[in-house]
């Protein structure tokens, strides 16, 4: 149990320590920028089909299944505005943090732990190259790029998918269903949810720089800290989403 408790302490301490070393070298010189520019396509370009697919299905199974229910209350005309509210406050982000973080942050981890493993990270160190503004910097500035963006699409889509299964299996009148959200969802439900994405595009990149740089033991190290990422995102990201809105309801609510 000791033991235990030593290790989460370290890890939590570093991950922290690698932040505040990041905050310090944000300033990249311009011959970094493509490398900005390789990690949005690298996180946002080829993960789009895996955010927006599941977006678009989480949307229509969240709203027929409050269709279904709200029906017995009389008040499935509600079902919009209330599938709109699940989505753009908590679905779209955190289930686009969770499906797109996994994917990048152990894809991180497998890059720079290999690096690490083969000695590049001490030689780049050697060179007198800051391997934080190299490595690390270029991967949290597209995070939190691409994660905004990755969650409008995925709102839009997954609203879009709501309102046309309301359509296809209910019948509902698609003009009243999109007033009737229209007028009770406001753009800070939005916001809310955009906001959350750049924190979670941050946390995840550096938990996956985290654990690559300080991977140990080989290729069998490489592939326990892989798979420890993916389940340190998801958690992250979980117990982050419940503070996150504590701050954002005591804020905007």
């Amino acid at each position: 149990m000791e033991a235990y408790l030593r290790r989460t302490a370290v890890w939590y301490g570093g991950v922290g320590l690698l932040t505040g070393k990041v905050f310090r070298s944000l300033a990249l010189p311009p011959k970094y920028f493509r490398l900005v520019v390789q990690e949005i396509e690298t996180m946002g370009v080829r993960s789009l089909g895996v955010a927006l697919t599941a977006a678009t299905f989480t949307g229509m199974v969240f709203t027929i299944q409050s269709a279904v229910n709200m029906a017995r209350f009389g008040a499935e005309s509600y079902v919009g505005p209330i599938a709109a509210l699940a989505i753009l406050r908590e679905l779209g982000p955190v289930l686009t943090a969770i499906l797109v973080g996994g994917k990048v942050a152990s894809g991180i981890t497998a890059e720079l732990g290999s690096m690490k493993v083969t000695e590049q990270i001490d030689a780049l160190r050697t060179l007198g190259v800051n391997y934080i503004k190299r490595l690390v910097v270029p991967r949290v500035l597209a995070a939190l790029v691409v994660f905004p963006l990755l969650t409008v699409l995925a709102d839009a889509l997954g609203v879009l998918g709501g309102m046309v299964i309301m359509y296809l299996e209910r019948g509902a009148d698609m003009y009243a269903y999109w007033n009737i959200t229209t007028y009770w969802v406001v753009p800070k439900d939005f916001v809310t949810g955009v906001g959350k994405s750049v924190f979670f595009g941050a946390l995840v990149t550096l938990i996956g720089c985290y654990n690559g740089l300080s991977t140990e033991g080989g290729t069998e190290g490489l592939g326990r800290a892989t798979t420890a990422t993916v389940v340190h995102v998801t958690m992250a990201v979980i117990v982050s989403d419940f503070f996150l809105t504590k701050l954002f309801l005591t804020l905007f609510y």
